[in-house]
C-alpha cells in the first residue's frame, strides 16, 4: 500500500499535488475478464453448502500446484543450481505446505510452531529465518539438523546456537541475514552488509557451525527494482573478500517478495489522494472507482534477477546455489472466501456471516477484491456496503458486489484470498471459517 512521504512536507502546493495525483483506474475489461470465469465455477463453488454451512475457505491444491510449476520453470531457466521454499507464514495452512513439498519445494519458515509443523510433514529441506528466534526454537532446529539449515539473524543468535551446538556436539548448517534497509522498522531483519566480513570471522570460533550462505529479502515487489539494487550493494561487498572468504559462499537466497502479476488493486482510500484526505481528517471520495499499482510477470522477475546475477555475483562466486523463498505469489489465488448475507439493513448496506476476524485485518478498507453474488450472478458492479457481523465498524469486505441484485440468504464469493489472511485469522467474537478443498 501507498505512503505519504512525510520527509517532502505538506506545503499547499504539495497537498494540492497529491489529491490531484491520478492513480491508475482498474479498468472495467480487467474486471470483467477476473471476475467472469468465477462465475463459471459457480456450481463447483456452491457445492460445499450442501454438507457444510458458511464462512468457508475453499482450497484448490491444482491452483497451487500449476503456480509452483510455473515459479520453478522461470527461474529454472536462468539458474542451473536453485532451490526452492515455500514461505510458510504467507498461508500456513498445512495442505498448503504439504501439496508444495510434493511439487519439489523446500519449506522457509520462521518459528518454533512453523518448523514443528515442517518437521511433522517428514519435509526433507527446511530453511529456519526469521529474527528473535528462541533458546528451545534453536535447539529444536539443531536437533533436526540434517533437515534445516538456520538463517541466523544477528551474532547474538549465532552466539546461542554456537552454544546449543557446541554443547550437544552436533553438526549444523547456517546462512545468515543481510539487512536490505538500514533505516526505519526493517532494521529488525539481518545484519548490516558492512558486518559480513565480521561475521564471516566469528564463525570460524564455533567448530559444529558450518556456514554455508547469504539470504536478503525485499518484501512488496511489484518488480525487481528493490532485488536489484541490493544486488549491486552485494556485489559491492563481496568484492572486498579474499577468494578463500568467496569459496565459504555456497548459496544465495534471494528471497521472496513477489507480486502476483496482476498488480496491487485498490480502494480509493489507499491512493495517495486518499491517504493525504484521512490525514486531513477529510470525508473519503466515494467516487465507486478502484485503482491498481501494476505488477510485472514471474518471468519478468526472473530474467531480471538472472541477468543481475550472472554479471553481478557469478563472476565472484560462479559455483554459487540461487535459492527463492516465494510465499504470497504461490498461494495467494488457491484459496477463496464463501459467505452468506444474514441482514440487509438498506439496499445498499447488507451484513454477511463472515467476519474480518477470518483474515486478520481490515484489509478491505484499502485493498480492493470482488465481491462476487454467487446466488444472481452478473458481470455488472453494484454500490453496496458488504460488512460482516463482527462488533466494529472496520469489519467491511467491501463497497461494491458483482450481481443483479443481493438479498437475504445470498451466496457471496471472495476470490484469491490465498495469502496472508488464512495465516493472519484471529479468535474475535465469532468463530474461524473451516477449510473446504474444491
Amino acid at each position: 500500500m501507498p505512503t505519504i512521504d512525510s520527509q517532502q512536507g505538506y506545503s499547499p502546493e504539495r497537498v494540492e499535488a497529491l489529491l490531484h495525483e491520478q492513480t491508475p483506474l482498474l479498468s472495467d475489461s480487467v474486471l470483467r475478464g477476473f471476475v467472469e470465469p468465477f462465475f463459471l465455477r459457480r456450481d463447483e463453488f456452491l457445492a460445499p453448502l450442501e454438507k457444510q454451512e458458511t464462512p468457508l475457505y475453499l482450497f484448490e491444491p491444482e491452483v497451487l500446484r500449476r503456480r509452483s510449476e510455473r515459479f520453478k520453470v522461470a527461474f529454472q531457466k536462468h539458474f542451473k543450481n536453485t532451490v526452492f521454499y515455500y514461505a510458510v507464514k504467507s498461508n500456513n495452512y498445512p495442505e498448503v505446505a504439504r501439496v508444495l513439498t510434493t511439487t519439489g519445494f523446500g519449506l522457509d519458515v520462521s518459528s518454533g510452531l512453523e518448523l514443528k509443523m515442517a518437521l511433522g510433514l517428514d519435509t526433507q529441506s527446511i530453511i529456519f529465518s526469521g529474527p528473535g528466534k528462541t533458546r528451545a526454537e534453536l535447539e529444536m532446529a539443531v536437533t533436526a539438523s540434517e533437515r534445516v539449515t538456520v538463517l541466523i539473524d544477528s551474532f547474538h543468535e549465532l552466539q546461542i546456537l554456537g552454544e546449543i551446538a557446541c554443547s550437544r556436539q552436533q553438526n549444523i548448517r547456517v546462512g545468515v541475514r543481510l539487512t536490505t534497509r538500514v533505516d526505519g522498522l526493517w532494521r529488525k531483519f539481518g545484519i548490516p552488509p558492512e558486518t559480513l566480513a565480521r561475521f564471516m570471522k566469528e564463525v570460524k570460533c564455533f567448530p559444529y557451525i558450518h556456514f554455508q550462505g547469504l539470504q536478503f529479502h525485499t518484501s512488496w515487489n511489484l518488480n525487481a527494482q528493490a532485488q536489484l539494487d541490493f544486488i549491486l550493494l552485494l556485489k559491492k561487498v563481496l568484492a572486498q573478500f579474499t577468494d578463500e572468504d568467496l569459496r565459504r559462499i555456497k548459496f544465495i537466497d534471494v528471497g521472496g517478495g513477489y507480486w502476483p502479476e496482476q498488480g496491487e488493486w485498490l480502494q480509493p482510500a489507499a491512493t495517495k489522494a486518499g491517504l493525504l484526505r484521512k490525514a486531513m481528517e477529510l470525508s473519503p471520495e466515494n467516487d465507486n472507482n478502484h485503482y491498481f499499482q501494476s505488477a510485472c510477470s514471474i518471468e519478468d522477475f526472473a530474467g531480471h534477477l538472472g541477468w543481475a546475477i550472472k554479471n553481478h555475483i557469478f563472476p565472484l562466486i560462479p559455483d554459487c546455489r540461487i535459492c527463492f523463498e516465494p510465499g504470497r505469489w504461490l498461494c495467494n489465488d488457491a484459496m477463496h472466501l464463501l459467505m452468506t448475507v444474514i441482514d440487509k439493513k438498506s439496499d445498499n448496506v447488507v451484513i454477511t456471516d463472515a467476519g474480518t476476524n477470518a483474515v486478520g485485518w481490515e484489509r478491505f478498507e484499502t485493498d480492493y477484491f470482488p465481491v462476487l453474488n454467487l446466488s444472481r450472478p452478473a458481470l455488472s458492479e453494484k454500490p453496496c456496503n458488504v460488512l460482516g457481523s463482527l462488533c466494529t465498524p472496520h469489519d467491511a469486505w467491501g463497497y461494491s458486489y458483482w450481481g443483479e441484485g443481493i438479498e437475504i440468504g445470498d451466496i457471496l464469493l471472495i476470490p484469491t484470498q490465498g495469502a496472508y489472511t488464512y495465516s493472519l485469522m484471529q479468535n474475535f467474537i465469532k468463530p474461524l471459517p473451516e477449510v473446504v478443498v474444491v
